[in-house]
C-alpha cells in the first residue's frame, strides 16, 4: 500500500501545469462507444478512474491506444452490451456507460457503480430519464437490464440538475430520433466539453451549459478529435495548496471562466490573484483571513469537489468559517482527519461545517476516505508543522495525476511510499 510523506510549514514557489478534467474525460471516453469508428481524445488524464473507463470499453469490444495523454478508442469493433460488476464499482462515474450502450445496440446491463464512499448518488433520475425514452428497464439485486425496441426523444425534465443524469440523456439520445429538451439540465463545463465531442461528430446540440439542452442525433456518428478541458478542481486544489503553505504559486492551462466559482473565496481570504493569458498566479497572504460562508451548489455555484480543499486551508485562518454541504450527505470524513492534524472543527447536523481558525497544525498519520478528503489532507499538511503521512492514496490516484510530482514541482517537500 502506497503513501504520501510530506514535511510542511515550507513557503511553496513553483509553477506547475494542469492536467486534463477526470470529470470530462469520463463521459467523453463513454461516448466513444456510440460512435462506429475511431475517437481521438488529446489531454486525457493518467488516472486510475480513466484506466477502469478503458477496461470497460475493451471488455465491450473497443481497440485501445493509450499514447501519453491521448487516447484512441476504435469502437467500430465493438460487440457486447454487458458490464461486469468488478468493472462497473471500480469507479462511480461508470454509470454513465448505459445511455452510451443504450443508444449503441438498443440494450444494456449493468450494475450499480462504485468509487468513493461520499454519500449517495441515487440514479433514480437517470432511469426515469430512460424510461421515458422507451427503455424498458429491469431492476433486480442492483443489476440493471435495459433494453429498448427503439429509442425516442422526450421531453426531459430532471428535478435537480444532475450532472451524472444530464450526461446519460445525451448519450443516449445519440440512438434516438427526434429532438430531446432536457429542462432543469447540470450547467457544468464538463456538460459542454461532452456536447463538444458530440457535436464533432455530428450530432446537433443547443444550449450546453444553459439550463434548457436540446438534443438531435445524426443516427451515425463520425469519428472525431477533441482536447479534454483544463480540470478545474485540481487547480483549485494547487491554489489551496498554495494558499495553505504561503508562498507564491504558478498554474498553468487554467480557464479562468471555470474558476469563477471558487475564485472570489480565496480572494476573501487575502490571497492575490492575477491571470497572464492561461496561467493563474496565487500569492498567499501571511495568515488567511476566514470566510464567513461557503454553501456548495450546482455550477455555477461553489463546487461540492472543492469543499474539502477549501476546508483544509481555512483550518489556519484567522477567525471562524462556516461552510454549509448541499450536495452530498457524507463529505466530510475528512474532519476526523483533519482534527488529528490540531484543526478545530465541529460539524453540525452532518451538513456544516464550522472552522475556528488555529495559529498551527502539526503533522500527523492520516488516511485518506475519498479522492476530495485526500487532497484535503495533503492541503493541511503542506502548511503543518513537521511531517505527515497520509496513507490510502489509491483514493487520490482516482483524480489527482502523480500529485508528489505536482507538488514537488510547486517547492513542497513531498515523497510517495
Amino acid at each position: 500500500m502506497e503513501r504520501l510523506v510530506i514535511s510542511g510549514g515550507k513557503k511553496l514557489d513553483g509553477k506547475v501545469s494542469l492536467q486534463g478534467s477526470k470529470n470530462s474525460a469520463l463521459p467523453i471516453l463513454s461516448a466513444a462507444v456510440t460512435v462506429n469508428g475511431i475517437s481521438i481524445i488529446h489531454n486525457c488524464p493518467d488516472l486510475t478512474d480513466v484506466t477502469a473507463a478503458l477496461k470497460i470499453l475493451e471488455h465491450i469490444g473497443c481497440k485501445i491506444k493509450r499514447e501519453g495523454h491521448t487516447v484512441i478508442v476504435d469502437a467500430s469493433c465493438a460487440n457486447r452490451f454487458d458490464i461486469p460488476e468488478k468493472l462497473m464499482r471500480e469507479m462511480r462515474s461508470s454509470i454513465v456507460f448505459l445511455g452510451a450502450l443504450l443508444a449503441r445496440f438498443g440494450a444494456a446491463c449493468v450494475t450499480s457503480p462504485g468509487g468513493c464512499e461520499i454519500g449517495l448518488r441515487p440514479i433514480d433520475l437517470h432511469l426515469s430519464a430512460l424510461r421515458s425514452m422507451n427503455t424498458y428497464i429491469n431492476e433486480s439485486g442492483g443489476l440493471l437490464q435495459c433494453e429498448t425496441d427503439g429509442l425516442c426523444a422526450a421531453n426531459i425534465t430532471l428535478a435537480f440538475p444532475s450532472v451524472g443524469a444530464t450526461e446519460n440523456i445525451m448519450l443516449a439520445s445519440m440512438g434516438a430520433s427526434g429532438e430531446t429538451v432536457i429542462t432543469n439540465a447540470a450547467r457544468e463545463p464538463e456538460i459542454v466539453d461532452l456536447a463538444k465531442f458530440l457535436k464533432a461528430c455530428g450530432a446537433e446540440i443547443y444550449g450546453a451549459g444553459q439550463s434548457v439542452i436540446r438534443i438531435k442525433s445524426q443516427k451515425k456518428l463520425r469519428s472525431a478529435e477533441h482536447t479534454i478541458i483544463p480540470d478545474r478542481i485540481v487547480a483549485s486544489t494547487f491554489m489551496a495548496c498554495a494558499a495553505s503553505a504561503g508562498g507564491v504559486a504558478a498554474i498553468d492551462g487554467v480557464c479562468m471562466e471555470h474558476l469563477s466559482p471558487v475564485v472570489p473565496v480565496f480572494e476573501t481570504t487575502g490571497c492575490e490573484i492575477s491571470v497572464n493569458n492561461n496561467e493563474l498566479i496565487i500569492k498567499a497572504p501571511e495568515r488567511l483571513l476566514r470566510v464567513k460562508s461557503v454553501r456548495t451548489m450546482p455550477y455555477p455555484g461553489f463546487p461540492t469537489d472543492s469543499q474539502a480543499i477549501i476546508m483544509a486551508m481555512l483550518a489556519k485562518s484567522k477567525g471562524t468559517s462556516i461552510i454549509s454541504e448541499k450536495i452530498f450527505e457524507n463529505r466530510f470524513r475528512h474532519v476526523p482527519e483533519l482534527i488529528k492534524m490540531g484543526a478545530d472543527i465541529r460539524v453540525e447536523d452532518g451538513r456544516v461545517a464550522v472552522i475556528e481558525g488555529v495559529k498551527k497544525l502539526r503533522g500527523a498519520h492520516v488516511s485518506s476516505s475519498d479522492l476530495r478528503g485526500g487532497c484535503a489532507l495533503a492541503v493541511a499538511a503542506l502548511g503543518a508543522d513537521g511531517k505527515t503521512v497520509v496513507d490510502e492514496i489509491h483514493h487520490i490516484d482516482r483524480g489527482c495525476e502523480a500529485l508528489e510530482k505536482s507538488l514537488s514541482a510547486l517547492g513542497a517537500e513531498i515523497k510517495r511510499e
